[in-house]
């Protein structure tokens, strides 16, 4: 085995009455390497609950694993959709107190009902749907079903019972169970949450800080949105580069928690903005844009599309790193319905239209405009036209013009991700060769 630090592993058993030196972990136990220790298959790793530091045998740990994207991966392994009263009864025998399942209200079109097997019989709870919340009793209020689930295990409530045991959906796997295996769940005791940092399209995001780390959090409420983010996740512990925002792990309690390492920095448009042309200079924008190619290198390698790469979704850490986020559109398949939120000044030609054909060479192209943000210290692009405009006139062969000062051989490469048949753009790998090239030539000059 050879594990470079920072790598995560899981305990497979018990050790508890450590040696001198030696870490003490119990099953389960989430464990990161810190260096290669100096006998054979020995490493000092850190606990990452308690914080403490010491040996550790590899034969006793496996490495935490990337989960598999799979569709029926569910935060609600509960829920059954629309099924009669009748049906539920059937699906919670053999009988036992606290069996339960969720269904969708056939008389009462947006209402669910929780059916709970107590005392040899099912109680069905109606619970309606008003002012964007969920109740049983109109004294507790939840967000979405997955809270409502949450506080009904842990407490009885207006109920007959506490929720002992989820009846699954034929078919569905528990998401909380296959992330709890694999060692992605983090434990909400454990998070001191910060002040908020942003509100997303989809929810707050805020920093905080878990067991000593300092992380950002992303807290998606709703949870048909939290079902589509937990695919998001999935494809983001399969990947670990020193050019994309890494998961540390996901919690799951009112709704879905993303965290995230914390980038001191912000994104790199208001990063351009707000130093401008006298504190950053030349060398240190081909830096950044060389950054982001590597990580695009790294998700070409990995056949994955982004599909929003721009330089709001660039983020940079406080030793001045940047690094791809927000691959929450990466998907591995290229068809999507969903034209209207389509970043049209990003977007390339070919992936706008009806058949919208996504591709590393569509990325290629967003990577072009981002480049331009970029040397442009922060403005948004095609200033002063409209996105109609804009998809007209970049169909019809327009290309934004080369930002004030901007080396000549740079804007060259951004035409070059311009090309308007996907085929002629660069491979991010030959990006990264030029980009390489280019912080050569400005080294030895410059040492903004």
């Amino acid at each position: 085995k050879n594990w470079v630090p920072g790598t995560q592993c899981v305990a497979k058993s018990d050790h508890t009455k450590p040696k001198a030196g030696e870490l003490a972990y119990r099953k389960g136990d989430i464990l990161t390497i810190v260096e290669i220790g100096t006998g054979k298959g020995l490493y000092r790793a850190r606990h990452n609950k308690t914080g403490d530091e010491g040996l550790i045998s590899a034969g006793n740990v496996r490495e935490r694993e990337a989960i598999r994207v799979d569709p029926s991966l569910s935060l609600m392994p509960w829920f059954h959709g629309k099924i009669s009263g009748p049906e539920a009864v059937n699906k919670l025998r053999p009988m036992e107190d606290g069996l339960f399942l969720v269904r969708e209200s056939i008389r009462h079109p947006g209402d669910y009902v929780l059916c709970v097997s107590f005392q040899k019989e099912v109680i069905h709870y109606r619970v309606i749907y008003k002012d964007n919340k969920l109740t049983i009793d109109n004294t507790q209020y939840f967000y979405n079903l997955i809270d409502m689930i949450e506080f009904y295990m842990k407490n009885k409530g207006a109920i007959a019972t506490t929720l002992q045991k989820p009846k699954q959906k034929e078919g569905a796997k528990s998401a909380k169970e296959e992330l709890s295996k694999a060692g992605w769940l983090l434990d909400i005791e454990k998070l001191t949450q910060g002040q908020s940092i942003g509100e997303g399209e989809f929810g707050a995001v805020y920093e905080g800080e878990y067991m000593g780390q300092k992380v950002a959090v992303k807290n998606i409420k709703c949870d048909v949105t939290a079902q589509a983010f937990l695919e998001e996740t999935t494809v983001m512990t399969k990947l670990q580069h020193p050019n994309l925002v890494r998961l540390l792990g996901v919690i799951l309690h009112n709704g879905l928690h993303i965290v995230t390492e914390f980038m001191a920095k912000g994104n790199l448009v208001n990063f351009l903005r707000t130093r401008g042309r006298s504190v950053v200079g030349t060398r240190q924008l081909l830096r950044f844009s060389l950054d982001v190619c590597e990580g695009m290198e790294y998700l070409e390698s990995k056949k994955l599309v982004h599909r929003d790469l721009a330089a709001r979704n660039i983020l940079i850490s406080s030793d001045s790193v940047a690094k791809v986020s927000d691959f929450g559109l990466a998907k591995v398949d290229t068809k999507t319905s969903d034209n209207a939120k389509l970043p049209v000044k990003w977007t390339a030609p070919e992936a706008l239209k009806k058949e919208q054909k996504f591709s590393t060479r569509s990325d290629v192209w967003s990577y072009g405009v981002l480049l331009w943000e970029t040397f442009s210290y922060g403005r948004q692009p095609y200033p002063k036209m409209s996105l109609k405009e804009v998809k007209e006139k970049v169909e019809h062969g327009y290309r934004m013009e080369a930002p004030d000062d901007c080396p000549p051989s740079v804007y060259a490469l951004m035409r070059s991700c311009w090309e308007s048949d996907p085929g002629k753009r660069p491979s991010f790998r030959k990006l990264r060769d030029k980009l390489e090239k280019e912080l050569r030539a400005c080294g030895a000059g410059a040492a903004s």
